[in-house]
């Protein structure tokens, strides 16, 4: 996985679709050079991680924007909502309405499916036993990737902290998430992430990331809401009755030439 890569597939995407001349001139980051961790940032951290990390069920939305340059260079934004499932260890779906076709994304434990009811096609491959290491399968086998991924981890902080050179603490808002939340700023060699984190019941509400080598700085955002922990999860979540009966073809990544 990989520490705050909460935001690196939508980074991914946007760079695959460069202007006809980027500036030369990456974004320039002032980290330092022995990590500098404020304690109240940590604290803060570590009390969203607890709470996600000891909830057995549940379902938020995930609408993200991402940022990618148009033909002046200048950034164009681009959205996808997630509606998302959990059930840990090991069941996950992610229902992706749009913008653009609709996708489907199921995971039972043993096998996970990747379904598009627009063009009738799916894609079903063995799995891990673990969400973890299925979210893991899923991006080296097929660039599946989920902007929250950071959120549904077994242990969210883990993530989080691996490599971190800063984090330290901004203030509080009573915009963002229809909430009080507690702003958060960390960063490793890679990428900036400013996060806002519910003050009473410690949920993310929203995460904002810059990467260091992207030029122009392009902004990619994840607005997390419709939070509820430990819901009761209907018989049948896990898996498509349609999915099963669509095209079957095979898990690869976008990029790869298939026969």
């Amino acid at each position: 996985m990989g520490g705050l890569c909460l935001l690196a597939a939508v980074s991914a995407h946007a760079q695959q679709s460069p202007p006809p001349e980027p500036s030369s001139q990456a974004a320039v980051a002032q980290l330092p050079e022995t990590p500098q961790l404020e304690p109240k940032a940590i604290d803060i951290l570590k009390a969203m991680s607890a709470r996600l990390a000891a909830a057995h069920t549940m379902t938020f939305t995930a609408l993200t924007t991402y940022e990618s340059p148009a033909r002046t260079g200048q950034p164009l934004a681009y959205t996808t909502l997630s509606e998302v499932t959990l059930e840990r260890p090991d069941k996950l779906r992610v229902i992706t309405p749009g913008d653009g076709p609709r996708s489907e994304f199921y995971y039972d434990g043993k096998t996970m499916t990747a379904y598009s009811p627009e063009s009738g096609h799916v894609a079903i491959a063995a799995a891990p036993s673990t969400i973890d290491a299925m979210l893991a399968a899923a991006d080296k086998d097929a660039a599946i990737y989920f902007s929250f991924s950071d959120v549904i981890v077994a242990d969210p902080y883990k993530d989080i902290a691996d490599g971190l050179k800063l984090a330290f603490f901004v203030g509080q808002s009573r915009v963002v998430g229809g909430t009080l939340t507690d702003i958060v700023v960390v960063a490793n060699d890679t990428v900036q992430v400013q996060l806002w984190i519910g003050v009473e019941d410690k949920l993310p509400r929203m995460a904002r990331a810059t990467y260091f080598n992207e030029p122009g700085s392009f902004r990619h955002v994840v607005e997390l809401s419709n939070w509820h922990l430990d819901p009761a999860i209907p018989a049948g979540s896990f898996a498509s009755a349609d999915a099963a009966k669509a095209i079957h073809i095979d898990f690869a990544s976008p990029d790869e030439k298939l026969p």
